[in-house]
């Protein structure tokens, strides 16, 4: 592992080319992916069979696209009781936790005669990419899933990568967990155009969630005004500050375990201890000899893993909200207090024995969270982004009456003469 401190000579560079790794995307990659876009709102099923039997290797038609409940019910029979089990309760605390997230409506008569207000509506159709490149994810399907029926989303589709046809019976168990009705077996960037404009057999999504590869992620850039998006999903990663409290065999696992995401994953410690620094670098070497996903992890680590010597914790959490990482372990004696210096983290995990892998699956928050410093200006995804608000508004003549020459006057200031009139009309 790469140790270096925060006072040496460069550092500042080499901290922003961490925090920008994979950030963006390439002029031939977007080139890509928007002649596949082009194709599929054009084209339709056409287009969208083909570069399935292209990207996927099988063939798809009108009549074989959609999984049916025949399909559902064989690929469940290959999920072990086991594995039902733990996907089931996952389900049960992801609901509980996302209930607290439901908003409500308001009207308010601030003054005589006036009633300003705000509805709250469920989107009508929500699209889920669930991934299924490298790994499937039935995690992603429940974390995206279930806080939209809570929102009260009508209509929830699901696209997901088959293999050879077949449906990941891992992805049907999570469906069956979470009340979805509709999986289509399809992904890529052609699944993205497909949601965002609608073909034959597949419907028109109001918002596309969930993440996915960078030919899916960039998909979801471009087909965004056409349709609502969550997010751009980029590499994910982890910051863990740590003092002398910390366990350096429970920092060294955690980084390894963000490190087996992908190459551009990075795993990030920052501590004021050198001693700390050295240990976790011992812990790495040694835990990572056992570990199945060895290649890759030595790949992240090797390019985008840091320790990272510090002045105090205090530097720490500054270069952490520079970083805005889309997960923030805080392994220090009083993370509570630690805690209030945090302005940028996706989902911020307190104490030793709160690993990151406790809210990937079972702790109950979302795991679809802003990478690549987004977390300056993004959230978690939730309930909250299954809404869309619409603002009500209600005058009485007499109230109308008190601010029309306001109203006129103003639309005066702008140039607007229709504006005026159509409230004078009114006086008249």
């Amino acid at each position: 592992m790469k140790i270096i401190r925060s006072d040496a000579a460069g550092f500042a560079e080499y901290f922003q080319k961490l925090r920008l790794r994979g950030g963006t995307f390439t002029p031939e990659l977007l080139a890509t992916v928007a002649d596949i876009i082009n194709a599929v709102a054009s084209k339709g099923d056409e287009a969208l069979f083909d570069y399935t039997a292209r990207f996927d290797g099988h063939q798809l038609t009108a009549a074989t696209v959609e999984v049916t409940d025949k399909e559902r019910k064989e690929a469940l029979s290959y999920v072990a009781p086991v594995d039902l089990e733990v996907i089931k309760l996952a389900a049960v605390r992801i609901e509980n936790y996302h209930r607290h997230q439901l908003i409500q409506g308001f009207m308010v008569n601030d003054e005589s005669g006036v009633e300003l207000g705000q509805r709250i509506l469920p989107l009508q159709r929500v699209g889920i990419y669930a991934p299924g490149g490298k790994a499937f994810y039935p995690s992603t399907l429940l974390m995206a899933a279930i806080p939209a029926r809570i929102a009260g989303v009508e209509e929830i589709i699901v696209v997901t990568p088959s293999k050879d046809g077949k449906l990941n019976p891992l992805i049907s168990a999570a469906a069956e967990a979470c009340g979805v009705q509709r999986i289509f077996k399809i992904g890529g960037a052609q699944a993205i155009a497909a949601l965002a404009y609608g073909t034959k057999t597949i419907p028109r999504v109001d918002k596309i969630v969930g993440p996915g590869n960078a030919y899916v992620a960039a998909a979801k850039k471009l087909v965004f005004g056409q349709v609502a998006i969550d997010m751009i999903a980029g590499p994910s990663e982890v910051v863990i500050i740590a003092d002398q409290t910390a366990n350096a065999s429970f920092i060294a696992a955690d980084m390894l375990a963000q490190a087996e995401h992908d190459e551009l994953a990075a795993a990030v410690l920052l501590t004021p201890l050198p001693e700390v620094a050295s240990e976790v670098s011992m812990q790495i070497d040694h835990q990572l000899q056992n570990l199945s996903r060895k290649k890759i992890m030595a790949d992240s680590l090797s390019k985008y893993g840091a320790i990272i010597i510090t002045a105090d914790i205090a530097q720490a959490v500054e270069l952490s909200n520079l970083f805005a990482p889309e997960h923030l372990e805080l392994m220090v004696g009083n993370p509570a207090e630690t805690l209030k210096q945090v302005r940028n983290a996706g989902s911020v995990f307190l104490g030793s024995f709160t690993p990151e892998a406790l809210g990937d699956y079972i702790a109950g928050t979302n795991h679809i969270l802003p990478t690549q410093g987004t977390a300056r200006f993004s959230s978690p995804l939730g309930v909250y982004d299954f809404y869309k608000r619409m603002s009500v508004l209600s005058f009485s003549k007499e109230a109308f009456g008190r601010l029309s020459r306001q109203t006129t006057h103003f639309a005066k200031i702008e140039g607007l003469d229709a504006h005026a009139n159509s409230v004078t009309v009114r006086n008249k």
